[in-house]
């Protein structure tokens, strides 16, 4: 019969690579793990892994089951760890995961007021999942998405908190900082700095440059916001960012946003939850703080998505 163990050690022998660091990780024998992996494919009457030299390969039964254990595993430990919840009078954990960069400042603004109003909940903030947010989702190893580019599929609700307005933001003494839009072409000379996201992901080329069949002269990858308008303010790039925050920093920096194109470049953050988990009062409180920002940020809905 397949019992959890039997995934765990799946799961940790690909994780570690051998069967003696899953062993101790699991805290068991060498010898015990495999004769429990040893029973399970007597049972099963076929293998799991197949020995090649010192490595182990798993064979196409042995994958399955490890895409098993993945999905499985972190459910029951979800599911142990509410239950321990309920027999200690705990709330719970909120547990949320980032899938933009600079959403990650909005959440700051969201997180203090939240912790305040509800003491009994612990906030864990997953920013891994930042490319791969759906998949953490249904794998039940975060609570919340924070995203602008919902996915939706069945089993999940997104809603919308608030609109922004994707800008460019440039130093005060650019060139570019007295217009009141910029067209795609006047990016051509530019050194775009943006977060280490693939192109494909990028507003800025999707919805503006590669439209117009343009591209930058030079694309550099930053990962820290404060850094990156640094580089800006010094004259050594350009970038696109929420227009909320582009203002934020131009009160204590030498930068300033302008719009892309005439009509800008309107965005939506959105945050995703499961619908089984809409009843639980604590997430539906934080969804209602976060509607709460578009009048704590002084966002207002952009023209374009009016």
């Amino acid at each position: 019969m397949l019992e959890r163990i039997h995934l765990a050690i799946i799961q940790e022998v690909d994780r570690q690579g051998s069967m003696t660091a899953a062993a101790s990780t699991l805290c068991l024998t060498q010898s015990a793990l495999s004769h429990a992996i040893k029973k399970l494919e007597q049972a099963m009457g076929t293998d799991i892994w197949r020995r090649e030299g010192r490595s182990l390969r798993l064979t196409q039964a042995g994958h399955y089951l490890l895409a098993v254990a993945n999905r499985v595993l972190p459910q029951l430990e979800l599911a142990e760890s509410r239950m321990q919840q309920f027999a200690q009078g705990e709330r719970g954990t909120l547990r949320i995961g980032m899938e933009c960069h600079p959403c990650y400042q909005w959440l700051l603004k969201i997180v203090a007021p939240y912790l305040a109003a509800w003491p009994d909940v612990e906030v864990d903030v997953k920013q891994k999942f930042q490319f791969g947010g759906i998949g953490a989702l249904f794998g039940h190893e975060i609570d919340v998405l924070v995203t602008p580019d919902p996915v939706f599929k069945p089993g999940l609700r997104f809603e919308p908190v608030f609109d922004y307005e994707q800008v460019l933001v440039v130093g005060r003494d650019h060139a570019l900082a007295s217009q009141a839009h910029v067209r795609p072409a006047q990016l051509s000379a530019e050194v775009l700095l943006s977060y280490p996201v693939p192109a494909e992901r990028l507003d800025i080329y999707q919805q503006f440059l590669l439209p117009a069949g343009v591209l930058p002269k030079q694309h550099k990858a930053i990962e820290n916001t404060d850094i990156m308008l640094q580089m800006v303010a010094s004259g050594r790039g350009v970038a696109a960012l929420p227009r909320w925050l582009v203002d934020e920093y131009a009160q204590r920096m030498p930068v300033r946003p302008v719009r892309l194109g005439p009509q800008g470049i309107a965005k939506q953050i959105y945050l995703g939850v499961r619908e089984a988990d809409v009843p639980i009062d604590y997430l539906q409180a934080f969804v209602a703080l976060a509607n709460q920002s578009r009048t704590t940020l002084g966002t207002e809905p952009h023209p374009a998505a009016a």
